[in-house]
């Protein structure tokens, strides 16, 4: 069994153990893979495994003859066309839940940071502005306490149900909105209320649902009309829940009282993006999920895909093809 992984790099530059994966066979590691070294790179290899490299279907087209098996170590998939996998007889497996704790917690550090003004009063302080006002205490936008204030949860899966017991212990009213209700939390007050309401009702919105033809640009001029004034949102699920042009210019406007996110639409994003010069905005390089014990955490899950996959019981599968190398004769 012959395993390549494209685009190793960023999972573990270096302070990481691949064995989860190498022990289950000759394993070829890059750090980064170009479209046009898929070819010769996959030439022999049985498993391909890619992190956040593009497979269109012209690069699974470059993809050897011999690869039966493309394992995606994201939850993410939209980068990979599974179609065009299954088309040549390619399964396609991803890897869930394995960073949901730590995109929680980043959650929650975004939200502290823009209701606290955390940073904010730290950058005023290293300026030098402390030193020349000469006072004991000031501030240049005061603090927001999250106690009694509501958090509306947009998706209540893994994520979205630690982000609601976190902020409940910060004292919030947690509100959440899904397609399918069920398994209410055992804190309180928490309510299932439908996206008008919720959107209506919060202080904070939280985005914590998948990125579909219904939930792409959610939060959009129309949407962000319904919130309250002074409304805060946060993003760490998908960059394409967001129309960024609509949410620069209602922090602009001062509808919105301030926005966080780990993602973008287009990453690493142009510098005319809008969100990049509004008011009261936090964004994190897409690293919610990059402590080690998440990433170590990522690759073995990784490798038991692989190793499912290669005992002929597969999980996780996107696609229709279930062929293993014990389905050989």
């Amino acid at each position: 069994m012959k395993i390549t992984i494209l685009d190793g790099g960023i999972v573990n530059p270096g302070d990481l153990q691949w064995q989860p994966i190498t022990s289950l066979g000759e394993t070829s590691i890059y750090p980064g893979t170009r479209q046009c070294d898929i070819a010769r790179r996959t030439a022999e290899s049985d498993v391909v495994l890619v992190n956040r490299m593009p497979l269109d279907a012209a690069s699974v087209a470059r993809l050897g003859p011999r690869v039966r098996l493309v394992t995606i170590m994201s939850t993410s998939c939209d980068l990979v066309d599974i179609k065009a996998l299954e088309k040549r007889g390619i399964a396609a497996c991803n890897v869930l839940d394995y960073s949901s704790v730590d995109a929680a917690e980043h959650t929650l550090a975004l939200i502290l940071d823009l209701l606290r003004r955390v940073s904010f009063h730290s950058q005023s302080v290293h300026d030098g502005e402390w030193s020349r006002l000469k006072v004991w205490s000031y501030w240049k936008d005061a603090p927001i306490s999250l106690d009694k204030k509501v958090l509306g949860l947009v998706g209540f899966g893994a994520v979205g149900r630690r982000v609601g017991r976190l902020a409940n212990a910060f004292g919030m009213e947690v509100l959440a909105t899904c397609k399918s209700p069920k398994n209410p939390p055992s804190f309180a007050p928490f309510s299932f209320v439908g996206l008008d309401a919720l959107l209506q009702k919060a202080d904070v919105v939280s985005l914590h649902c998948p990125l579909t033809q219904d939930t792409r640009e959610l939060i959009c001029k129309k949407n962000i009309e319904r919130m309250k004034d002074g409304a805060f949102i946060v993003n760490v699920s998908h960059g394409g829940l967001v129309n960024e042009k609509d949410c620069a210019q209602a922090l602009i406007d001062g509808k919105l009282a301030g926005f966080g996110a780990d993602v973008l639409a287009h990453e690493p994003p142009g510098r005319e993006n809008p969100l990049l010069h509004a008011p009261n905005t936090i964004i994190t390089p897409h690293m919610a999920w990059t402590s080690k014990t998440a990433r170590q955490k990522l690759i073995a899950l990784s490798g038991e895909v692989v190793r499912r996959w290669m005992q002929g019981t597969a999980i996780n599968l996107l696609n229709k093809v279930k062929n293993a190398p014990c389905d050989e004769s």
